[in-house]
């Protein structure tokens, strides 16, 4: 079984590295860590504190938006292209397609997500001469994030076109920041009905706050390993409910 996920994931990898949209996300994110250098020195401020901030900005950004357009497509194009048919004939589950769909994806974002990484590394280095390494703290959760994201982006490709995909996952993002606000928004309510739905929203809905440290990785506040354990067992349980319910839709979906 792992074999199989293996190279339905390597050859999703392949796949999404002979894409030219990531490419172009990927060029204009580096374009992006080395203006911050550029902005820094037209900022009143700690130059060093504005490009860890752009720089790790743009990475989080990036890293999702190539999570969402790559993504969304992958599940849709096998569809598409009637390729699917081919794939399901022979002995792999479609969950094992899904799964090595996502996997391959993820193994592109945490390149790009390296690669991006180094180059924020490299820019401070020859800014300040140190290595500020504490920021791969941020960056791991960064990482979590998207695949976080990416669970979705796979979730919503198992049944709706890529333009639907894209707006829902990217909904998913939003709300994601900003479920901390729908959860003090609900105990200022009256309405039962309405505390309860608000409520349940929360309590389903992804909580991405617990991967956004960037503020404190730049002012170099003390982050706990007990909260960075936390932050990734909430990851790999939220994205693995999140690519079950996945493979659930998918496993049931009618392909003749």
């Amino acid at each position: 079984m792992m074999c199989k996920v293996y190279y339905i994931a390597i050859n999703t990898f392949m796949e999404a590295v002979r894409d030219r949209v990531l490419y172009l996300l990927l060029a204009f994110a580096l374009l992006m860590i080395l203006s911050s250098r550029i902005l820094s020195l037209l900022t009143v401020g700690d130059e060093s504190k504005i490009i860890k901030d752009l720089g790790l900005s743009s990475i989080s950004i990036f890293g999702v938006l190539i999570a969402i357009f790559v993504g969304i497509g992958l599940v849709y194009k096998e569809i598409e292209k009637k390729t699917i048919y081919t794939i399901i004939s022979k002995p792999i589950s479609r969950s094992q397609f899904l799964v090595g769909k996502y996997l391959g994806l993820l193994l592109t974002i945490f390149i790009n997500v390296a690669i991006m990484s180094a180059g924020l590394l490299l820019l401070l280095f020859i800014h300040s001469g140190v290595w500020e390494l504490h920021l791969l703290k941020a960056v791991l959760l960064i990482f979590c994030e998207t695949i976080v994201i990416t669970a979705f982006a796979i979730l919503f490709s198992t049944f709706s076109t890529p333009m639907l995909s894209a707006i829902f996952t990217l909904s998913v993002y939003v709300i994601g920041h900003i479920t901390e606000n729908l959860y003090g928004f609900t105990h200022a309510l009256e309405e039962q009905s309405v505390r309860f739905f608000c409520s349940v929203a929360y309590y389903m809905l992804p909580n991405l706050q617990h991967f956004d440290i960037k503020a404190e990785v730049v002012y170099e506040v003390p982050i706990g390993s007990d909260f960075i354990f936390y932050s990734l067992l909430y990851c790999l349980l939220y994205s693995t409910i999140t690519i079950l319910f996945a493979n659930l839709i998918f496993s049931r979906r009618d392909f003749t």
